[in-house]
């Protein structure tokens, strides 16, 4: 009997003991699950809003269009809550969240334009109405008819997007930008309201973008790339698409904005391929229609215009190694864009030679020889090759070593001598007016009238040898500065700077003879003070 009493009261504090241990987990599983209906019910109302502004979206009435507002708004907050929520129960959530909001909720800075956003009241201006009817207008481009069948509603930069492959967010980020200036622009310009965008508006703008542009193929002697056509009601088509490409190019250009000649010779091929496919032209070396080179990827420009160069950029600034190395053994932004001044710039060709020199960065003696050789193969082996070749008859063809272009014009050296060279002016005038003190000191003048004495007077001129000798020291300099860079620059630079030394040395000798031979033979000394001008006026006059 004790036994199975025993037998009982285990088993039950067993029993309790496991009802007690399982306690805090069902509270956790009915916490979760608590959890989970909320965020199930947030979608499920959220997902009712959302099928409720797909539906009701196109329909333009005064009630619709207000409750349409209202149901926008409530979405949104509502997108807000569940994207925090979901942010414990992890990223996918979010994503998928995301992604139903984007079909029909899109994000603006200024001008919603959207769909729904139509009817706000930014978009009923006159000048933005104008400006968004010129970007939509895409009647006659190429391409429509693939371009269409992707999307219900397309404009400019949609095409040029679909053509040079940009980056969506800059597509959209650059729509608004310009449209923002054409309205600004024709408020300007126009007298009176117009229902067209006034061609003014567009010339101002295209004067503003592109004079750096006519600029530098002027100095290098290319012919712009900006063609329009002779029917005015296309050219400003041709205008506004000419000012989305700089637009998406400038955009999406990151660090490469440092250096305005890359953009401009960037520019000047893809505007070159836009005139080609907007007049139907046949490509020269492929036979086919005009397209352009970088594109069928997506994000084509970003990654194979922008980024190539945006490397080289980054390794000539790893090569600074925060300040310590010699400004001579890496180039800057200034260095970089150099290179687009020159004739030079159009080997690089279009799409854009990755072999050229303008691409190699010269890290160290090891890196060239990892370029020049065949990796896994030893010096030896290659001349074992070569002598191999050259028995059988082969022309053996000498990989060709990469140049690293280093400084162009000036090349900044670290010495005590940059102090007077960057401030010459500065030090030249406390030169000269030290030395004419010491003078006037030396003739122990009372007052400033004794300066035109004819003896101090004389004594003072000697400035002018000294500021000669000043002058022959600057432009000493200036060419022991730029000698490492002697190589890379242009006949031009170097006949100007020795034109300037062969100058200089010749006021240095011709000053001080001239002087001491008039201060010897022509003295102009006077008893009377008033009358000394005319006796040395007269002298001069008679030799």
């Amino acid at each position: 009997m004790l036994s199975k009493l025993h037998t009982i009261w285990t088993k039950t504090q067993a029993a309790e003991g496991f009802a007690s241990s399982r306690l805090p987990f069902f509270k956790g599983l009915n916490r979760k699950r608590r959890e989970k209906s909320d965020l199930r019910e947030l979608r499920r109302v959220y997902r009712v809003y959302k099928d409720y502004i797909i539906k009701h979206g196109g329909e333009y009435t005064q009630e619709t269009r207000e409750k349409l507002m209202k149901a926008r708004a409530i979405a949104s907050v509502l997108f807000e809550v569940l994207s925090t929520v979901t942010s414990a129960a992890g990223s996918q959530a979010l994503a998928d969240a995301d992604h139903s909001r984007s079909e029909f909720y899109v994000p603006y800075n200024i001008l919603p334009l959207d769909q729904g956003g139509v009817h706000q009241a930014i978009m009923q201006l006159p000048e933005i109405k104008c400006a968004i009817a010129a970007v939509r207008n895409v009647r006659g481009l190429p391409f429509l008819d693939d371009f269409k069948s992707r999307q219900a509603y397309i404009d400019l930069f949609d095409w040029l997007q679909f053509c040079f492959e940009f980056q969506k967010g800059n597509v959209a980020n650059q729509r608004e930008h310009l449209i923002l200036l054409l309205a600004n622009t024709h408020v300007r310009k126009a007298h009176k309201q117009t229902r067209k965008l006034e061609d003014g508006a567009v010339d101002e703008l295209m004067k503003k973008f592109f004079k750096n542009y006519t600029d530098w193929c002027k100095f290098l002697g290319r012919k712009s790339n900006i063609r329009l056509p002779y029917l005015k009601q296309e050219a400003q088509q041709y205008k506004l698409l000419y000012i989305a490409l700089y637009l998406l190019i400038w955009g999406e250009a990151a660090n490469l904005r440092f250096m305005p000649e890359c953009l401009c010779y960037i520019f000047h091929h893809m505007a070159s391929e836009l005139h080609g496919m907007l007049t139907g032209a046949v490509s020269l070396t492929t036979g086919e229609i005009v397209k352009p080179a970088y594109g069928g990827k997506p994000e084509a420009f970003l990654t194979d215009v922008v980024c190539p160069i945006y490397e080289v950029i980054c390794q000539e600034a790893m090569k600074n190694r925060n300040g310590t190395t010699d400004h001579s053994t890496w180039r800057n932004y200034d260095d970089l864009n150099e290179f687009f001044w020159s004739p030079e710039c159009f080997e690089l060709g279009w799409p854009m030679n990755s072999n050229h020199d303008f691409f190699f960065v010269d890290t160290s003696k090891d890196d060239k020889e990892k370029r020049t050789r065949t990796p896994n193969r030893s010096r030896e082996e290659e001349k074992d090759e070569n002598v191999r070749d050259v028995e059988m008859g082969a022309n053996v063809v000498k990989p060709q070593e990469p140049k690293w272009l280093g400084k162009t014009n000036f090349s900044e050296i670290r010495s005590f001598w940059q102090v007077f060279r960057s401030f010459d002016r500065m030090w030249s005038f406390l030169i000269l007016s030290l030395q004419a003190m010491i003078i006037m000191a030396s003739h122990e003048l009372d007052s400033p009238l004794k300066l035109l004495d004819t003896t101090v007077l004389e004594d003072v001129m000697s400035i002018f040898i000294t500021s000669a000798v000043l002058k022959l020291i600057q432009a000493i300099l200036d060419v022991a500065f730029k000698w490492k860079t002697r190589r890379l620059m242009d006949s031009t630079h170097r006949k100007k700077d020795l034109l300037k030394i062969i100058e200089a040395i010749m006021w240095t000798i011709v000053l001080p003879i001239y002087y001491s031979t008039s201060r010897r033979k022509y003295t102009c000394y006077s008893t009377q003070d008033d009358n000394w001008i005319k006796e040395c006026w007269k002298i001069y006059r008679d030799f």
